[in-house]
């Protein structure tokens, strides 16, 4: 890939769904039986890497022309999952995010309106014959959502180098330390139910709220043998290390949820302020030089 395969893009962190291959249609099903056999597999900076190639030519493709062929593959108690890319539905959903986030005049210096235009056109027509579609990833840029931290347990955390964490588990391998959470979809469906019982009961209707709700509904549209995954991605290349090894962001959120049911509502606005300057302080480094 030239100069782009060099190069470690940053600054994303991503929630990801592997579903059991059984869920997948026969056809489908097949052809990811036989990549998941391959020798190598690509990594998520490797993604990162083609849909940044998109952006280069003049005008640039916001969306690709063709849906990717590639996945992650993870194995978790003997059974091969996968996390297909669907980088063009990703492309179509995360332009209208960029609609939603920034002023007409600085999206038309990214993104011309003419190929904003043929962008949505297409996806109209895409949605038309794909109406159930889904993506399997999600993108957070300069941060982790704390909605996130909820499906998961401080127990399911990794942290080490790509080749300690990847654990032989067939997962995307990338430069570096890696920082992640994997569980089951059935825990990740508990912890979001009694996570939204408890901010229901303690607070009022809220982003908060409001986010978690949307997570809750994009997980149960997955089969219910799935894995559930939070990967820092490229954050980990922003963190210092020290304060990486001693970020246990998932531990807070839960002991900010554990001190909201027990009634402390001091207790829990400590620990949300400790988490919210924590990221905080990872999405000011967008606007240092």
């Amino acid at each position: 890939m030239g100069l782009a395969s060099s190069v470690t893009v940053p600054y994303a962190a991503y929630l990801r769904v592997y579903e059991p291959l059984s869920a997948f249609p026969r056809a489908e099903r097949r052809y990811w039986e036989e990549y998941a056999r391959r020798a190598t597999l690509p990594t998520a900076q490797d993604e990162l890497r083609r849909s940044l190639a998109d952006l280069l030519p003049t005008p640039p493709v916001a969306v690709p022309v063709h849906e990717s062929g590639d996945a992650f593959v993870a194995v978790r108690d003997g059974v091969v999952c996968v996390c297909p890319w669907r980088t063009r539905l990703r492309g179509w959903l995360a332009l209208e995010e960029l609609a939603e986030r920034f002023p007409a005049p600085v999206l038309d210096a990214v993104l011309p309106p003419v190929v904003r235009r043929q962008a949505e056109a297409d996806y109209a027509r895409w949605l038309e014959r794909n109406p159930d579609a889904r993506p399997w990833i999600r993108t957070a840029t300069w941060q982790v959502p704390l909605r996130w931290f909820v499906l998961f347990s401080d127990e399911e955390r990794e942290y080490g180098k790509a080749s300690e964490a990847a654990g032989g588990s067939g997962g995307p391998v990338r430069e570096g330390l890696v920082l992640r959470y994997r569980t089951a979809m059935v825990e990740a469906r508990r912890r979001v139910a009694r996570g939204l019982r408890t901010l229901r009961d303690a607070i009022e209707e809220g982003p908060l709220i409001d986010g978690l709700v949307d997570v809750g509904r994009w997980l149960e549209e997955f089969h219910p043998r799935s894995l559930v995954e939070l990967d820092y991605g490229g954050l980990v290349h922003m963190v210092p290390e020290a304060r990486l090894a001693d970020d246990r962001s998932a531990a807070d959120t839960a002991e900010g949820l554990a001190a909201l049911r027990a009634g402390d509502g001091v207790r829990a606005g400590e620990v949300y302020e400790r988490l919210t300057e924590r990221w905080r302080a990872v999405r000011d480094r967008q606007f240092a030089n």
